[in-house]
C-alpha cells in the first residue's frame, strides 16, 4: 500500500513548527526595529547630519508599521503566504537600502538624498516588513493555541519585544569589530542573516487544516460592520487605551538613557536597557497568560493602567529622578518604574488581539488587529516628540556625574504620563464592556 505524505503541520507538533517558531523567527527579525539607538548616533556622524534629523527615520518606521498593518490587513486576512513573503522582501530590501544610503552618506557628507533615502528604506520599506510581518502569525498562532490565545500571541509578540536584547550586542560587537564604514557593512550583513530567518518562518507558518477561511465567492462583512457587532464606543475605547498606553511607554523609553544618567546609573546604562527589553518581553508572555485566566481580559490593561499610575506616583512623591544620584531608595524606584512601564507596554502589545477576538470573533481578526495597530503608527509619532517637547521646553540642564540631563523635564514627562495612564483607566472602565462567555468562544 502507497504511503500518503503528510506536511509537518499534520504532525502531533504541529502547532509548534506551523506555529510557535516560524512567529518567533519572524518577529525575532523585525523587532530589531528596536535597536535604533544602538546605532543612531553612528549614523548621524557618518553621513554628517544631527541625531536629532536621522531619529525621524525611526518614528517613520513606526508610522508605517501601523499604517501598512492597517492597510494591509485584508491581505493577511486572505493569504498569510502572501503577506509573510511580503514582510521577509520588504524588510531585507529596506534594511539593504538603509546601509546603501548610509554608504552614500558617507561619501556626499551632508547630502539630503542620503538622509532622504535613509527615511524612505528605514522608515517606509522596512515599515511596510514591519506592518505585515508583525500580522502574519498572529491570528495563525491564536487559530493553533485556540484555548490559549493570550499566551499564544503573546509567545509571538514577546519575540518582537526580545529581539533588542539578543540583536543588541550582536549589533554592537559588528559595529566595533568591522572597521571604517562597520556602519553601513552591519546593515548589510543584517538584511542577509534577517531574510535567511523570516523566508525559513515564511515557508513553515501554516493555519490549521480545519480552520475554514472564507472563500472571495462567500460574502463576508467589512470592517465597520464587524465594529458595529458591538457599540461602536467599545472599539473606539479599546483603539484610545491601546494609542495611550504605547504614547506613555514611548515617551519615557525615549528618556531612558538620559533618566538613568540622571540617577547617577551611567556605567551601567547598557544593563538597563537589556533588562528593559528582558521586562518588554516578560510583560507580553506574563500579562497574556494571566488574561487567558480571566473571564474579562480587559482586566489586564486596568491591572497595567494601575500598576504604572501607583509607580509613576511613587517616584513622583519621591522626588526619584530629581534626587536619585543622592538616594539609592529613589534611584530605586525610578528603575523598578522603568521596568514596570516596559512590562505593561509589551503587555499591552500581546493583549490587544485576543481582547478583540473575544469582542469580534475570529473571522476579520487580522484586519480588524491591523486597524488597531493604526494606534501604534500614530503613538509612533507622538510618544518620542511629546517627551522630547516637553524636555526642550521645561526645567534646565544641571550636570550630574559629568552628564547634562534635566531632572525637573524628565519629571513632568512623569506627570503628564500618569494623567493619560489614568485617562486610559476611566476609558477601559467606562466605554470597553465585558463580554459574555458564549461571545467569547466565536
Amino acid at each position: 500500500m502507497k504511503a500518503i505524505k503528510t506536511s509537518p503541520c499534520n504532525r502531533r507538533n504541529n502547532k509548534w513548527i506551523c506555529g510557535a517558531i516560524p512567529a518567533l523567527l519572524i518577529h525575532c527579525s523585525i523587532g530589531t526595529v528596536y535597536c535604533w539607538s544602538i546605532f543612531s548616533q553612528e549614523i548621524a556622524d557618518y553621513i554628517g547630519f544631527s541625531k536629532a534629523a536621522t531619529e525621524w527615520a525611526f518614528s517613520f518606521a513606526i508610522f508605517f508599521l501601523g499604517m501598512s498593518a492597517a492597510f494591509l490587513g485584508n491581505i493577511v486576512e486572505r493569504d498569510i503566504h502572501k503577506s509573510s513573503l511580503i514582510s521577509a522582501v520588504t524588510f531585507a530590501i529596506g534594511m539593504a537600502g538603509t546601509g546603501l544610503f548610509i554608504y552614500y552618506g558617507g561619501l556626499h557628507k551632508g547630502s539630503v538624498v542620503a538622509l532622504v533615502g535613509i527615511y524612505v528604506s528605514y522608515g517606509f520599506i522596512m515599515g511596510i516588513g514591519l506592518g505585515t510581518g508583525y500580522l502574519s502569525p498572529v491570528k495563525t498562532l491564536m487559530l493553533w493555541f485556540s484555548k490559549q490565545k493570550g499566551l499564544a500571541t503573546g509567545l509571538a509578540v514577546a519575540g518582537f519585544g526580545a529581539a533588542k536584547a539578543i540583536a543588541s550586542p550582536i549589533m554592537q560587537a559588528l559595529l566595533n569589530n568591522l572597521g571604517e564604514g562597520g556602519i553601513y557593512k552591519m546593515f548589510y550583513i543584517l538584511a542577509a542573516v534577517y531574510f535567511f530567518m523570516m523566508m525559513a518562518g515564511h515557508l513553515l507558518l501554516k493555519k490549521p487544516s480545519d480552520w475554514h477561511e472564507p472563500q472571495k465567492t462567500e460574502k463576508k462583512q467589512s470592517i465597520i460592520a464587524v465594529i458595529k457587532t458591538r457599540p461602536v464606543r467599545n472599539y473606539v475605547g479599546i483603539w484610545l487605551m491601546f494609542y495611550i498606553n504605547i504614547t506613555c511607554g514611548l515617551a519615557l523609553l525615549s528618556q531612558e538613557k538620559a533618566i538613568v544618567k540622571c540617577i547617577g546609573f551611567a556605567s551601567a546604562a547598557a544593563l538597563v536597557s537589556t533588562f528593559s527589553a528582558v521586562f518588554n518581553a516578560a510583560g507580553r508572555l506574563f500579562f497574556s497568560g494571566i488574561g487567558d485566566r480571566t473571564k474579562d481580559r480587559n482586566t489586564i490593561y486596568k491591572l497595567i493602567f494601575i500598576l504604572s499610575i501607583a509607580f509613576n506616583a511613587l517616584v513622583l512623591v519621591t522626588g526619584g529622578i530629581g534626587n536619585g544620584a543622592e538616594n539609592m531608595l529613589s534611584a530605586f524606584l525610578v528603575l523598578i518604574l522603568m521596568m514596570v512601564v516596559n512590562a505593561g507596554y509589551g503587555g499591552g502589545f500581546s493583549n490587544v488581539a485576543p481582547l478583540l477576538s473575544d469582542h469580534y470573533g475570529m473571522g476579520s481578526i487580522s484586519a480588524l488587529h491591523g486597524i488597531t495597530l493604526s494606534a501604534w503608527a500614530f503613538a509612533g509619532l507622538s510618544g518620542n516628540q511629546l517627551a522630547t517637547w516637553i524636555v526642550n521646553h521645561f526645567g534646565e540642564l544641571v550636570e550630574i556625574d559629568g552628564h547634562m540631563v534635566n531632572p525637573t523635564g524628565y519629571q513632568i514627562v512623569l506627570y503628564v504620563t500618569a494623567v493619560l495612564y489614568l485617562v486610559a483607566l476611566l476609558l477601559s472602565v467606562v466605554l470597553v464592556r465585558p463580554v459574555s462567555s458564549g461571545q467569547k468562544d466565536n
